[in-house]
């Protein structure tokens, strides 16, 4: 059996999965991780994981996507994606690795994102409506502080920031993976490190695009995605882009992302450029796990920094990785993130 493993390619948790599996199997047991997979009593079971949560709003009644996969009474992982705006999609890596380190965890699309409602309403588009609407999908989901940690990329990054300043008390651990504690001091790293970066001709031609607020010109994204996508966003040949990466951006709603982020992919103009959490990180006692790329669009070293400034925080740094280091240093990402998860369930 093993000699026939050994012939194929696999990741690490997939292999030890199978290991489990078929000495179990081989032993007339039941395998270790099918309780992991059991499904039964589960109210979501029918639908494969999926639930449409109900949250209210200043402005009405709605719905939001979740989908769960696994069981496990102690690390149950709640995954908030970025934009803002975008999807759950390019979080599905996850399916690679978290299964096998039986982690539960919950895809999610915040509102107005594809797979949940999307009301035609810019008053909904605040950060603190935002937060209100996680505390209700954890308590819909039955999320607590003895399983609950919540994971943020980018601007859920941002998000999962904010949602620990005003109920840390419901966390056991929280991740703040590729985002700054400060959006001006993004500007800036955006504005005089990223952006000296690009050939000089081509930065001149997008700042005449946006001088002209021509972003829906298509030449704009012809120069970002060489200059600027594929070198800190995420390193491959657009080309070569993982489909759930593709798959988010043909998903992505522009009205919240403009609104919020601002229509510039070199600085922030929208409802967050004045967001600043860098004097209050302190504030935040679970277990804290800042992750941050080489290559990537926000600062490293600030998120070093970051990661001093949380009574229990630690630093993952990805040395080959971009934004999307979850993909262009996956390998390195997720043991990173599984063991930080496995540690804080030990200490505890």
């Amino acid at each position: 059996m093993l000699k026939k493993l050994a012939q194929f390619s696999l990741d690490r948790s997939t292999l030890v999965l199978l290991l489990l599996i078929c000495g179990c199997a081989f032993r007339g047991q039941t395998p270790a991780l099918e309780a992991y997979f059991d499904n039964s009593g589960r109210e979501d079971a029918p639908s494969g994981g999926v639930r449409m949560v109900p949250v209210s709003t200043p402005g009405g009644a709605y719905r939001v996507w979740t989908k769960r996969t696994g069981n496990n009474d102690s690390i149950k992982v709640l995954l908030l994606h970025g934009g803002p705006g975008a999807t759950h999609e390019y979080l599905e890596a996850f399916d690679s690795f978290f299964p096998g380190a039986a982690i539960e965890y919950y895809y999610y699309d915040q509102l107005g994102s594809f797979y949940s409602d999307q009301p035609d309403n810019p008053d909904l588009w605040e950060l603190d409506r935002f937060v209100e609407e996680v505390e209700q999908v954890r308590r819909a989901l039955g999320l607590d502080r003895d399983n609950f940690y919540l994971y943020g990329h980018s601007c859920g990054g941002l998000l999962a920031i904010e949602y620990a300043l005003r109920y840390q008390q419901n966390l056991k651990g929280l991740i703040i993976s590729n985002m700054m504690a400060s959006c001006p001091a993004y500007d800036q790293y955006a504005k005089t490190v990223l952006a000296e970066q690009i050939d000089p001709a081509a930065l001149s031609e997008i700042r005449a695009l946006e001088a002209a607020e021509d972003y829906g010109n298509p030449r704009y994204m012809e120069l970002l995605i060489p200059h600027h996508y594929e070198r800190h966003f995420v390193r491959m040949p657009h080309e070569e882009w993982p489909e759930p990466i593709t798959r988010t951006f043909r998903h992505l709603n522009p009205a919240i992302y403009i609104t919020m982020q601002g229509p510039s992919e070199l600085g922030i103009s929208g409802k967050l450029e004045n967001w600043d959490r860098t004097d209050r990180l302190g504030e935040i006692k679970v277990p804290t796990l800042v992750i941050g790329a080489r290559y990537d669009t926000m600062d490293p070293a600030h998120m070093k920094w970051m990661a001093r400034q949380f009574p229990r925080g630690r630093f993952l740094y990805c040395p080959n990785g971009s934004h999307c280091a979850i993909y262009d240093d996956q390998q390195f990402y997720m043991q990173g993130l599984i063991e930080f998860l496995r540690d804080v369930d030990a200490q505890d």
